[in-house]
């Protein structure tokens, strides 16, 4: 099984060079009602449902180093071309390379709004009160199941790690960072949505409240890794 914070270790000296990180591609999108994203290169999680399975797997072979003073230029360029007033950096895990991730937000003007998508599994009380000093921040941390054996069963991780996805968002909420968890819910039958929007109100109540409900891609990789986990897809259209 994944130990997520060994793996990052790994990662680390492949895809993250001083101040650098590498990313796979710069793009406009929908989400959000429009923002600038930047695909990055390195996750240290296995995620039945990843959309970006060949980054992921292959990070010494795929994408290129930038700096954050590149990154946030790209992205800038992006937005300002399209009439965005988001941001982000997706495709992988972001916080891998927190130097890098720290300079690129902090090169971002405050008119337009950063979202940091995340696992959160790295998000310490350091880290979130790090992020703290940045108004224009918004962290999104993807819940990757109800409790710890479906953690592991969709991340490939010890479930024992579980409660730092958890702990991350009690970091962020403590350190007055806006956040808001998501889930794949199609994955979740009736009895374990109860059971995570519970262990997420215990911990601030507008975290349940605010629970985001994301929908699988369905490429033909995805299903596969679903049926080899034996994954079910337990609802849909919800």
């Amino acid at each position: 099984m994944i130990d997520p914070f060994k793996e990052a270790e790994r990662l680390r000296k492949i895809v993250c060079k001083d101040k650098k990180r590498k990313y796979y591609r710069f793009r406009g999108g929908d989400f959000y009602g429009g923002i600038a994203c930047g695909d990055c290169v390195g996750c240290f999680l296995d995620c039945a449902y990843c959309w970006s399975k060949f980054p992921r797997e292959n990070p010494e072979k795929v994408g290129e180093f930038f700096s954050p003073r590149e990154v946030a230029e790209r992205l800038l360029k992006i937005a300002k071309r399209k009439g965005y007033e988001k941001v982000r950096i997706s495709g992988n895990e972001p916080t891998l390379c927190k130097e890098h991730l720290l300079e690129v937000i902090s090169l971002i003007p405050e008119n337009f709004l950063f979202i940091l998508e995340t696992n959160g599994i790295l998000i310490d009380e350091d880290f979130a009160k790090e992020l703290a000093k940045f108004k224009n921040l918004h962290v999104r941390v993807s819940i990757k199941g109800a409790n710890e054996e479906m953690f592991s069963k969709v991340t490939g991780a010890d479930p024992k790690f579980f409660k730092f996805q958890l702990k991350a968002l009690e970091n962020l909420v403590k350190f007055n960072v806006s956040c808001h968890p998501a889930i794949m819910v199609e994955l979740y039958d009736d009895e374990e949505l109860s059971e995570i929007k519970e262990r997420l109100s215990k911990i601030h109540p507008p975290l349940a409240e605010n629970l985001e409900f994301e929908y699988l891609i369905y490429y033909p990789f995805v299903i596969e890794n679903l049926k080899k986990r034996r994954i079910k897809i337990k609802r849909s259209n919800y």
